[in-house]
C-alpha cells in the first residue's frame, strides 16, 4: 500500500502529540479535568489515627452540647482551657492575646488578636450552634381527661419533617427563670438510668382515614408534636388533675419550680442518647445536631490551635440561624460588630466608627455551614453533577438561596479562587456542592448577613445525610478535612 508505514506513522504521531487515546491522552486528561476521589483515599501516613482520635472529641461534644446553651458553655469551657479569657478583662491587647465572650448564654465570639492591625481587615468563621428541635411552649402541661396521661405542648423550631419527631426517646434540657429570680438548668433523659419523654404516634392497625389520607407534611401536624411526661396519679383525693399534679410536685422538689415558672422558661425536647460510630467500618458519625455544630465543633479546634497569626482571627458562634437569624443573640445582631468594635478599642482606644467600617469591609469570612450530601435512595432531588458526596471532604458552596437565587449569598468568582488555592495548597481534600435541583428547594445560611458589612464571604462546611432529622450522618474524613480547611485560613 502506498505511504502504508507512513500513514501508520503518522497514527503514531497522532496519538502521541495531539491528545488522542493513549499515554498522552490521559496526561492531557490529568492536566485538563477536575479529579475527584473520596477523602478516605491516598491517606498519609498517621492520617487514619488522625481522623478517628478527632472524631472522638468532636462524638463528646455533640453529646454534651446536645442544647444550644450547652453547646456555649462547652466552647466557653475549652477556650477558658486553651487560656482565652473574657474581654472585660483586658486592658490591652497585643498579638496572640487569647479573649472571648458571651451573648446571652446563646452565642460566642473568640477571638486571637494578629500582629497587623484590626483596621486592615481580620479572617472570621461564623457558624451557629441552635439547631431544629421541640420547644415547650409556655404554658406546656396539660391532662388529658379521658386517658389522665400527663403532656407537654411544644412548638417545633426550625424546619424538620415533623413525622421524624415522633415515637423517638426525648430528653429535655431547660433553663428556667423562677419568681425569686434566681435561675435552675436541667437536663433529663441523658445519664444512665434517667427517664426519657416521647411523642406518640398513631399504630398502623389504626391510621386508616384519620392519618393515612394525609399529606406528607401532615403525617403529624405541628399541635400533634405533645410530650408524654407522666401517667401516675398524686395521692391526693381532693386534687382534680392528679397526674399533672404529680408532675408538678416532682419539678418542684427537684428544681424549685412552679407552674408559673414555665411562662420564664425555655426549654428544649431533643433526641435522648449520645453520638455513634456509623457503619461496620466506623466511618460515619450518626447523632442529632450536627448541622451545625459540626462547623462549631471544627471552627473552635481550629482556633483554639492558633498561635500568634498575622490577621485577627474570630470565630463566632451564633442562635436563631435555624428561624432566618432573627432576635438579639442571631447574627443579625449588633453582638459581632459590638466585639470586633471592642477589640479595636484595646489595640488604638483612640479609634473611630468610621475604622471599624473600613475594617469589616477589608475582612475575609468563611460562613461555616453544612451542605446536603446526595442521598442514595433519592437522587431526583439533586443535580448529580453539583452535589455533594458524603466522605469527598469539606464543601464549597459559592452559593445558597432558592429559585433565581433569591436570598442568597453568592461569593465572587475571586475570592472562591483564592480559598480554592489556599486548600490545595494545604493538602485539603474538598468539593463542589449545591443544595439540589434549581427549583426544587433551596436555603439559607448566616453568609448574606455577614456580606452586608461589605466583606468577602463563602460558605463552607461537611455534607450530611438526613439533615435537620433527630439523627444525621456525616462522614469522619469530611469532618477532618474541615478542620483542616479552617487552620489553613486562619493562617492566611
Amino acid at each position: 500500500m502506498p505511504g502504508g508505514k507512513r500513514a501508520r506513522k503518522g497514527r503514531k504521531g497522532a496519538k502521541g502529540k495531539r491528545g488522542g487515546k493513549g499515554e498522552r491522552g490521559s496526561a492531557l486528561e490529568e492536566k485538563l479535568l477536575l479529579r475527584e476521589r473520596m477523602a478516605w483515599e491516598g491517606l498519609k501516613r498517621g492520617e487514619d489515627r488522625a481522623i478517628a482520635e478527632f472524631a472522638e472529641g468532636y462524638k463528646a461534644f455533640l453529646t454534651e452540647g446536645k442544647s444550644l446553651r450547652e453547646a456555649a458553655r462547652a466552647i466557653v469551657a475549652a477556650a477558658r482551657a486553651a487560656g482565652f479569657r473574657e474581654l472585660g478583662e483586658a486592658k490591652r491587647a497585643r498579638a496572640g492575646a487569647r479573649l472571648y465572650t458571651v451573648n446571652r448564654g446563646k452565642g460566642v465570639a473568640l477571638a486571637v488578636m494578629g500582629k497587623r492591625p484590626i483596621s486592615e481587615g481580620v479572617l472570621i468563621i461564623a457558624s451557629h450552634i441552635d439547631a431544629p428541635r421541640l420547644d415547650l411552649k409556655q404554658k406546656p402541661l396539660y391532662e388529658d381527661s379521658l386517658t389522665h396521661l400527663a403532656l407537654f405542648k411544644t412548638h417545633y423550631y426550625g424546619g424538620i419533617k415533623k413525622y421524624q419527631w415522633v415515637n423517638h426517646p426525648m430528653s429535655l434540657h431547660g433553663t428556667v427563670s423562677l419568681r425569686d429570680g434566681k435561675t435552675v438548668e436541667f437536663a433529663i433523659g441523658e445519664r444512665e438510668g434517667d427517664p426519657v419523654f416521647t411523642v406518640p404516634d398513631l399504630l398502623p392497625h389504626l391510621w386508616g382515614k384519620s392519618q393515612a389520607t394525609r399529606k406528607a407534611d401532615e403525617t403529624v401536624k405541628g399541635e400533634e408534636l405533645n410530650l408524654i411526661v407522666g401517667s401516675r396519679p398524686v395521692d391526693d383525693k381532693k386534687a382534680k388533675e392528679k397526674v399533672k399534679l404529680l408532675v408538678l410536685d416532682h419539678l418542684n422538689r427537684e428544681y424549685g419550680i412552679v407552674e408559673e415558672d414555665l411562662i420564664s422558661a425555655e426549654v428544649e425536647a431533643v433526641p435522648a442518647g449520645p453520638a455513634r460510630d456509623v457503619g461496620f467500618d466506623r466511618s460515619m458519625v450518626g447523632a442529632y445536631g450536627q448541622d451545625d455544630r459540626s462547623c462549631a465543633y471544627t471552627a473552635m479546634r481550629a482556633i483554639l490551635g492558633a498561635g500568634e497569626p498575622d490577621r485577627t482571627c474570630i470565630a463566632l458562634f451564633v442562635d436563631k440561624e435555624e428561624i432566618g437569624s432573627e432576635s438579639n443573640t442571631s447574627m443579625k445582631s449588633r453582638f459581632f460588630l459590638n466585639f470586633v468594635g471592642d477589640l479595636m478599642a484595646l489595640q488604638d482606644p483612640a479609634y473611630r466608627e468610621s475604622d471599624l467600617r473600613r475594617a469589616m469591609s477589608r475582612s475575609k469570612c468563611l460562613s461555616a455551614d453544612v451542605n446536603a450530601a446526595l442521598d442514595p435512595t433519592f437522587k431526583d432531588v439533586h443535580e448529580a453533577q453539583n452535589a455533594a458526596l458524603l466522605g469527598r471532604g469539606v464543601t464549597i458552596t459559592k452559593y445558597t438561596g432558592g429559585g433565581g437565587k433569591y436570598n442568597a449569598n453568592d461569593a465572587t468568582a475571586e475570592y472562591v479562587g483564592e480559598v480554592r488555592r489556599l486548600f490545595n495548597k494545604a493538602g485539603v481534600r474538598w468539593q463542589y456542592g449545591a443544595l439540589g435541583k434549581v427549583d426544587e428547594g433551596g436555603g439559607g445560611t448566616v453568609a448574606k448577613f455577614l456580606a452586608e458589612f461589605d466583606m468577602d464571604v463563602v460558605d463552607i462546611g461537611p455534607a450530611l445525610l438526613s439533615m435537620h432529622s433527630p439523627f444525621e450522618l456525616s462522614s469522619k474524613a469530611d469532618i477532618y478535612h474541615t478542620h483542616k480547611a479552617f487552620v489553613a485560613f486562619f493562617a492566611m
